[in-house]
């Protein structure tokens, strides 16, 4: 990975300490983007193999980047803003995260290890491995210090609780705003926009909206919603927000619910696909488009148009495209140079991506070298949210999704809860901001007088 040339411009020149070395950053960015852009490529290792781990997702939605900071176990660094002096230390590896002598169980067992049943009814052999396992279990050590006291719970009312800042919960917030209907928008990003300020840009995708219209106070950035709950006074969103003071739980209590937490970057299943230097297409396009920070030479491997779209990108901010290859075909017109139709993709190297390598068409093996391998796929929606508030959730056999059920206006089987963009099936930007708004409409309708 390399820093794009305007990367200096991207915030504050700051430095962190990594296990004792000094090691650059720019304030305010992912710290594993800090360590990826320095050559900082392991960051963790597996639990039980010891496998060597990187950030794939930068969305949380896996664990290969989860270090001590500061003194905290099982940080999620690819969400840690980058701090001076920030000290982080790499876990569960012993001498060190870069030669971990744990990684040879890879190697004793290289048809899998169940250390359930290993040794079980063996006299002494089981206590000892029963022992060496409790030793084992178990991700990093404990805080250096008590956690610091919880601020007290803070309860909001709206008549719109709306969760998700991308093209559909953008979309749906103009509408809100030009109805006069109160709303608050949570979004766990520093920005708004989603795939519109971060993605691979899409030719027919609506232009950024301008945010700063929406009414003053109706959008809480860096703000988790966790969970849609009922009590005594209510349905009501749990919220985790991020502020100032630190982390404070908010209760958001609402007559309506619009669900626009878009998905997460799914994994393909191929040999090597948890090496460090793997990421979600999406990961890609937002390293590069927010932080400035983007692979020497890159293999794609995946379908859809995001595929071509990151591709495109790539080339367009100086990474030289070592492959394109759909997995499902065929390949449409316009299509990069050198994109092909091919299966049975394949990872290369040891602790890191060194080569990428498919069968093509014909049947022969080919096999191209890069610092990295982009997964590009549609994402796969984070459907969790609404199925808890009552939502039906199915099976997309034609998207090979898990995917909430609702009409074309975004209602659901839950009277108060409405839905749109990913969470219902891939959709593209301009389908999702067109989601958005009818599913903002036809909730203001549902109101009584649509009024504030």
């Amino acid at each position: 990975m390399r820093r794009l040339p305007d990367a200096a411009a991207r915030g504050k020149s700051i430095t962190l300490d990594l296990e004792g070395e000094t090691v650059p950053a720019v304030e305010g960015e992912p710290v594993a983007c800090s360590l990826i852009a320095t050559g900082e490529s392991v960051l963790a290792r597996s639990i039980k193999y010891h496998r060597a781990r990187g950030p794939y997702c930068f969305s949380g939605a896996c664990s290969h980047c989860l270090m001590r900071v500061d003194g905290v176990p099982n940080v999620y660094t690819c969400r840690t803003p980058a701090r001076a002096g920030m000290k982080l230390e790499r876990q569960n590896a012993y001498p060190s995260a870069k030669v971990d002598v744990f990684e040879a169980i890879d190697w004793f067992f290289p048809n899998g290890l169940d250390h359930h049943e290993m040794f079980a009814g063996v006299p002494v052999a089981e206590q000892v491995m029963a022992k060496v396992a409790r030793q084992l279990a178990g991700l990093g050590l404990l805080p250096a210090s008590p956690a610091p006291e919880r601020m007290p719970v803070q309860t909001l009312r709206t008549r719109v609780a709306l969760v998700g800042g991308g093209a559909a919960g953008l979309a749906a917030a103009q509408v809100l705003a030009s109805k006069g209907v109160s709303f608050l928008l949570f979004e766990r990003e520093s920005f708004l926009g989603g795939r519109l300020a971060a993605g691979a840009p899409e030719p027919d995708a609506p232009k950024m909206p301008d945010t700063g219209a929406l009414p003053s106070g109706s959008v809480r950035t860096r703000s988790t919603v966790i969970g849609l709950y009922d009590d005594e006074a209510g349905r009501f969103l749990a919220v985790v927000a991020e502020g100032p003071e630190g982390l404070r739980l908010l209760k958001v209590y609402a007559e309506r619910f619009l669900l626009t937490p878009g998905g997460h970057p799914p994994m393909l299943p191929f040999e090597n696909n948890d090496l460090p230097g793997v990421y979600a297409g999406r990961a890609a396009s937002l390293l590069m488009r927010r932080y400035g920070v983007a692979p020497e030479v890159a293999a794609l491997v995946g379908w859809g148009p995001e595929l071509y779209a990151l591709a495109r990108l790539m080339e367009e901010h100086g990474t030289k495209v070592a492959a394109v290859v759909d997995l499902k075909g065929p390949v449409p017109s316009g299509a990069p140079a050198g994109a092909t139709q091919g299966g049975e993709p394949k990872a290369h190297g040891r602790n890191e991506v060194s080569g990428f390598s498919y069968t093509n068409t014909s049947g022969k093996r080919v096999k191209v070298d890069c610092d990295a391998v982009l997964v590009a796929v549609a994402t796969s929606p984070s459907f969790e949210l609404a199925r808890q508030g009552g939502a039906k959730v199915e099976f997309d056999e034609a998207r090979e999704v898990f995917a909430v059920v609702a009409d074309a206006d975004g209602r659901t089987e839950a009277k108060d809860l409405y839905v749109a963009g990913d969470v219902t099936g891939g959709r593209s930007a301009a389908e999702a901001a067109a989601d958005g708004k009818r599913a903002a409409e036809a909730l203001v309708g549902s109101l009584t007088g649509g009024q504030s």
